[in-house]
């Protein structure tokens, strides 16, 4: 199994955490010559994690839950392997509402998950649409990108 050989598996409703999952990859690829497989559970909901040394899991929020698949994919064995979380809810991309989200959807559900131990996590904003339209938009692409920087330079290291 080769370091650099990273998976991210995400779930999203909006198309945040996709686009979420894209960045980080791309700045694995680019910065880092990480190899990257991108799955979406809802695609692929059991991928084969044997063949990967990093295993980064996203998820959205909606109605203050993780999505179903993401949820699931937690009950996985990653011993050996380097996880990291990330999801995008609006609250996250809210300064006023971020530490709040890290708590509420980072540090409360990974303790129904003790095997889980994250080497990195992030919360990031999300996009909330009604009828087709965008009601609210957190989203920025650039703290993304650093936050997958800084996770990159931490796998490199580990």
């Amino acid at each position: 199994m080769n370091e650099k050989n990273t998976i991210i598996v995400y779930e999203t409703r909006s198309g945040v955490t996709g686009e979420s999952a894209n960045i980080i990859a791309k700045v694995l690829r680019e910065k880092y010559g990480f190899s990257v497989d991108v799955v979406n559970l809802k695609e692929q909901s059991k991928p084969k994690l044997s063949e990967y040394e990093n295993v980064f899991i996203g998820s959205g929020i909606r109605m203050g839950r993780w999505y179903g698949k993401s949820k699931k994919f937690l009950k996985n064995n990653f011993e050996g392997k380097n996880v990291v979380i990330f999801l995008s809810a609006c609250s996250a991309g809210d300064p006023k509402g971020h530490d709040e989200a890290v708590t509420k959807y980072l540090d409360n559900v990974l303790a129904k998950y003790p095997h889980v131990k994250p080497v990195a996590m992030g919360a990031f904003g999300g996009r909330m649409k009604m009828f087709g339209k965008v009601q609210t938009d957190t989203c920025d692409p650039d703290k993304v990108r650093v936050w997958a920087e800084e996770v990159g330079k931490k796998l490199v290291r580990s």
